[in-house]
């Protein structure tokens, strides 16, 4: 099956700037998630405006607000010494922690349903298909895919129509969309801007939100933004495996909001997990611009035949004589064939009988993992996007966990360490999350 697999270079049809914005995001299938979202809503939480104005307004906050505390001396903000602010500091907390292991559970059983094993009948090629397609059946060759030549979907295979007119039934469950990334991704992609409260807390205590951690709320709005708004198939991966991390990540603010001890191996491991997601990230959404698969498929061809067994027949005429009885029927009968009309009895045909003769013809598909010019947008955008994120993260690691055990420090620099503000800690830390 390795073999079915390809590497290719495509730069006339899905390497286009600006993307097409066809087609309309599909919002999740009435009546297969948890709570309905209206359509109308749906859509026009992902019109580009919406991430545009709200980046735009985070990033003049920001830079207004980082200003304010300079020129304060970085002091504390005066709600933060109130107990009211710690408490609001921990419902946030515990709230991303319980919304992203909710949605961690939900994708879980999202790729449950929609991908194939390569233990299947279907092989890798099944497991590729139902990564890149995620649109459709379930199954190798059924998936629905956008022609944008002719601006409709259409079956992956010719034969895989749905009723007589052609129709494709969108709403159809077995590929990961329907069955649970239109849902989640949208909600995880809304979250994006609520997160921006945990620049808001650092600010409140007086500190200033740093390059990593602006740059980190800014982006990840357009990125979510890009991956659901144009279906882009890796965006499930930053879905599943981020909303993961975040419930480490939370956990772990939780526990400093609280000022409980945290050991330094435990932020270090975080650290190390989040840098490792960007980058197995990055691999694994480019290689979709490039994948293409082989795939075989039998087409039914039917053929409609006469059964020549059954042939018409006409029913003999039965002869009659000419008897006084009746004479007054022949007489009219030479009267009305006179005029012009006829009662001769008509001959009776039986209608022929049609068979249907099922042939199969198989068919070999090249498939190319992306479909439209939106969905490899996405991907460069959060290759984009990542590249410099990890070099932050780096650069984060480095001044925070290596600085650290190289120095050799005295009984008395211990202590000062020790003795840190719990708040200063955390808010270090809380730029290390995506």
């Amino acid at each position: 099956m390795f073999s079915n697999i390809f590497f290719s270079i495509r730069l006339s049809d899905i390497f286009e700037f600006p993307p097409s914005f066809e087609p309309v995001t599909l919002h999740p299938p009435s009546g297969s998630t948890p709570f309905h979202i209206p359509p109308e809503i749906y859509t026009s939480a992902l019109d580009l405006k919406v991430p545009v104005t709200i980046a735009t307004l985070y990033l003049i906050s920001v830079f207004f607000l980082n200003k304010y505390n300079t020129s304060h001396q970085n002091q504390p903000w005066s709600i933060s010494k109130y107990k009211l602010f710690d408490i609001s500091v921990i419902i946030h907390n515990v709230l991303l922690i319980l919304f992203s292991g909710w949605t961690f559970l939900g994708m879980w059983g999202t790729i449950q349903r929609s991908v194939s094993s390569p233990r299947s009948n279907d092989g890798l090629v099944g497991t590729v298909d139902s990564l890149c397609k995620i649109h459709g059946l379930r199954g190798l060759g059924r998936s629905f895919i956008y022609n944008s030549t002719i601006s409709q979907w259409t079956p992956q295979t010719p034969s895989l129509y749905l009723d007589e007119s052609g129709i494709l039934d969108l709403a159809s469950p077995g590929r990961m969309w329907n069955e649970g990334l239109a849902f989640y991704g949208w909600l995880f992609y809304l979250s994006k801007f609520y997160e921006v409260i945990d620049t808001l807390i650092i600010i409140v205590k007086g500190k200033k939100s740093g390059v990593l951690q602006t740059f980190h709320h800014a982006g990840a709005m357009f990125c979510m933004w890009s991956g659901i708004r144009f279906m882009s198939p890796p965006i499930w991966m930053f879905v599943f495996v981020n909303s993961a991390i975040h419930s480490l990540m939370y956990t772990y603010y939780s526990i400093n909001a609280l000022k409980l001890p945290v050991s330094q191996y435990l932020k270090k491991l975080l650290t190390i997990l989040q840098i490792t997601q960007l980058a197995v990230g990055i691999l694994y959404a480019a290689n979709h611009s490039f994948i293409s698969y082989l795939f075989l498929t039998e087409i039914p061809i039917i053929e409609t035949i006469i059964d020549d067994s059954v042939s018409a027949t006409t029913p003999p005429l039965s002869s009659t004589t000419a008897t006084p009885k009746n004479l007054a029927q022949v007489i009219k009968k030479l009267l009305i064939f006179s005029l012009g009309a006829s009662d001769v009895v008509k001959t009776e045909t039986t209608q022929p009988k049609y068979i249907e003769n099922v042939t199969y013809k198989t068919l070999t598909n090249y498939v190319t993992c992306l479909d439209t010019s939106g969905q490899n947008f996405a991907i460069w955008l959060n290759v984009l996007y990542l590249i410099p994120l990890i070099g932050l993260f780096l650069r984060f690691f480095s001044k925070s966990y290596r600085t650290k055990n190289t120095k050799s420090r005295s009984v008395g620099e211990i202590e000062i360490v020790k003795n840190l503000p719990v708040e200063k800690e955390s808010n270090e830390t809380n730029e290390n999350k995506i």
